[in-house]
């Protein structure tokens, strides 16, 4: 009796021993998953707080950038703000039976060329559907949407047919060959076009990418244009996609002034640019599926006007930020590689890049360095603001943590030293501050607005020690050597010629800079 007293009096021991067990294995699971919970919680970055007050000097600033865009106007001028600058190139297209005569010169030359233009609508484009609201703040929104419509208005027109796309207009060598004010040209503008034949999948698909973007510039404003720009985007990607082959080898001319290196980047840009647009499930599924096999998301590149692969990582990493696709592995590819350019845009983190001069300017190339500066910083920025409106808390680098705050700082650093803070204390955004170029390489600029000297007499405009009689203000010039030293003379084109696009970039970069507010989550 005492053994199966016993046996009982064990048996009940070892029950109530398992049942506390269980009980507290429970306690600590539960504890365990709270305390995971508070830990993800307190990873979360703050609350984004409402629009904070405008800097002054980046709004000045960007005023000053959207007037370059009015310098740089083909056509019938409306409106004209710019008083030494008037009608010009008003027969553009008429070979073709077509009106391509607005537009904008690309820089201190008077030739359309259309693969850097495309470039410069969706840049804009991106400024206004991410920044508008901080553009309003400050009076420039209506400007800014009427110099991306001035754009698009020629790239419809430059679009006849599914098929045919008119990539350029004038001859380089000749426009070269002439140093004049746009205004009293008469030498030939000869039309460039690609089409099924001599195909440009690269420059098609960024006016796609262009046109889609716009699109959903317009959607509240006019939205028969932007179902317009949207029909073109649809055909210009299909004829891009369809027909592949770059334009640099279609028509080996252009190599000596844009030449592309490749167009997948474009495909994939256009891609993701038409689904953002359309909705249209189809293009997410290009980026995500085969085409984008091949690339190397572990190696940042540079932003610009020939590649846009850190452009697409950055755009489609803001579908993980606020779209809620996280599971699709592709797309994090996508955010991965923007974090790796993040991170070697950041000069403190372990995986920064050395291109950059001793003050802390991205300093890529001789040519027209400032390009790369802004194009780093915008889309520093705003990948600082899709962290800051997800209250995405961090990222990290090769072990090291980084907060928007830390990226938002490297892009102010950039614009700063534009305006002013380096070595040579001078700002490279003409006509802003106390001390900036004088002599910019700049036909239109250089020559007196009464003058009458036609292609040849106006090389003496070119040769003279005057500064130039006309401001091309808001012009962004090309910027210092690596030594941070500019040489203003009207003949240094590697330092002093502005461009159209480099003006789109600055543009979005002072957009996003002149105030804080949070993002929207869709663009539309």
């Amino acid at each position: 009796m005492r053994e199966r007293s016993r046996s009982r009096g064990c048996r009940r021991c070892c029950l109530v021993m398992i049942v506390g067990f269980v009980i507290a294995l429970t306690v600590v699971i539960v504890l365990r998953r709270m305390s995971m919970k508070h830990s993800d919680s307190s990873e979360l970055g703050p609350v984004p707080g409402p629009p904070g007050a405008v800097d002054k000097n980046y709004a000045d600033a960007l005023k000053l950038a959207l007037q370059f865009f009015d310098v740089q106007k083909s056509g019938k001028l409306e409106n004209n703000k710019i008083k030494w600058r008037g009608d010009s190139a008003l027969t553009d297209g008429s070979e073709a039976k077509l009106d391509l005569s607005k537009g904008l010169y690309d820089a201190g030359d008077h030739i359309k060329f259309g693969f850097p233009l495309a470039f410069t609508a969706t840049v804009l484009s991106w400024a206004i559907l991410e920044y508008g609201d901080q553009m309003q703040a400050v009076n420039q929104l209506k400007s800014a949407r009427d110099s991306l419509r001035w754009i698009t208005d020629y790239l419809v027109n430059a679009h006849p047919s599914e098929n045919v796309f008119y990539i350029q207009v004038g001859d380089p060598e000749t426009d070269h060959g002439c140093w004049e004010r746009p205004e009293t040209m008469t030498e030939k503008r000869p039309l460039t076009q690609v089409n099924t034949s001599a195909p440009g999948t690269d420059v098609a698909a960024e006016t796609a990418a262009a046109m889609a973007s716009a699109s959903l510039v317009f959607q509240s404003v006019d939205s028969d244009y932007s179902s317009l720009l949207l029909k073109h985007a649809r055909q210009l990607f299909n004829f891009a996609d369809k027909h592949r082959g770059s334009y640099s080898k279609s028509i080996p001319k252009v190599q000596n002034y844009y030449n592309s290196t490749g167009y997948k980047d474009e495909l994939l840009w256009a891609a993701a640019w038409l689904y953002h647009a359309s909705a249209d499930e189809s293009y997410l599924d290009y980026v995500t599926g085969h085409n984008a096999n091949g690339f190397d998301w572990e190696s940042s590149s540079w932003f610009s006007w020939d590649d846009k692969l850190a452009g697409t990582e950055v755009l489609l990493s803001r579908i993980s930020f606020f779209g809620g696709k996280d599971d699709a592995e592709s797309l994090q590819n996508y955010r991965q590689g923007a974090e790796v350019v993040m991170c070697s845009l950041l000069p403190e983190s372990p995986t920064a890049t050395t291109s950059r001069t001793e003050s802390g300017l991205i300093w890529v190339s001789e040519w027209n360095c400032l390009h790369h500066a802004v194009a780093s910083a915008f889309l520093a920025l705003l990948f600082s603001d899709y962290m800051l409106t997800s209250r995405t808390a961090k990222i990290s680098c090769s072990g090291d943590s980084y907060g928007p705050s830390d990226l938002r700082k490297f892009a102010a650093s950039q614009m700063d030293y534009i305006l002013g803070d380096n070595p040579m204390e001078m700002s490279y955004l003409v006509g802003y501050g106390k001390k900036y170029p004088e002599y910019v390489h700049h036909r239109g600029a250089s020559i007196p607005a009464n003058a009458t000297a036609g292609c040849k007499k106006g090389w003496k405009w070119l040769e003279s020690a005057e500064p130039n009689p006309n401001v091309a203000v808001g012009a962004l010039v090309g910027g210092p050597f690596l030594n941070e030293t500019y040489v203003d003379s009207r003949n240094n084109s590697m330092q002093g010629e502005p461009t159209t696009y480099n003006s789109a970039l600055v543009v979005a970069l002072l957009s996003g800079l002149v105030t804080t507010s949070s993002l929207p989550g869709s663009f539309t």
